[in-house]
């Protein structure tokens, strides 16, 4: 689910950015850093960034021939969210559909929980369409549903993950 992870990341600075005294360059290595970080998104072998913890080290900076821009090398600390199979979490339904309903756990958007995964539950139509069971326990819109992962799947051309899990097992099911 969550790991913490050391990373090294090039951070370029403008020239315009650089100043003799250090202070300012340490705060526009670190705000470029953030910046880098957030638009990253997640990567197949990490999951999802949350978080830089802390700045470990700063490098030597390089500067770039054709722009004069300066490229610092540096190592940080940070948290990362990844989906594995067989972890047991909790997510929102989002929507539902006549064959299964997608979640969000965190940052993870797409997780498919299928009607065929649903043991007990019988799908009801509806404007506020729900799946229901024989001891009216509801999964609808809005819901805390606790699942347990069967397999993810990483879609390199949107970098995110899409998640395939079920409620077979003992306390899964929906939160009251």
């Amino acid at each position: 689910m969550f790991l913490k992870v050391q990373l090294p990341w090039n951070v370029i600075i403008p020239a315009e950015n650089l100043d003799a005294k250090g202070l300012m360059l340490q705060r526009s290595i670190i705000v470029s850093l953030m910046n880098d970080f957030a638009t990253r998104k997640a990567t197949k072998d990490l999951g999802y960034f949350l978080a830089v913890t802390t700045l470990e080290s700063i490098g030597e900076g390089r500067v770039r021939q054709q722009t004069g821009d300066v490229l610092f090398p540096v190592v940080f600390s940070g948290m990362t969210f990844k989906l594995n199979r067989g972890e047991i979490l909790e997510g929102v339904v989002h929507k539902v559909l006549k064959h299964g309903v997608f979640l969000r756990c965190g940052p993870v958007e797409n997780i498919y929980l299928s009607c065929l995964k649903m043991p007990d539950y019988r799908y009801v139509p509806g404007e506020n369409p729900v799946f229901l069971n024989d001891k009216l326990s509801k999964i609808e819109k809005d819901v805390v549903v606790r699942f347990i992962v069967i397999g993810t799947k990483w879609m390199e051309v949107e970098r995110e993950f899409q998640a395939l899990v079920s409620l077979e097992g003992d306390y899964l099911g929906p939160m009251s």
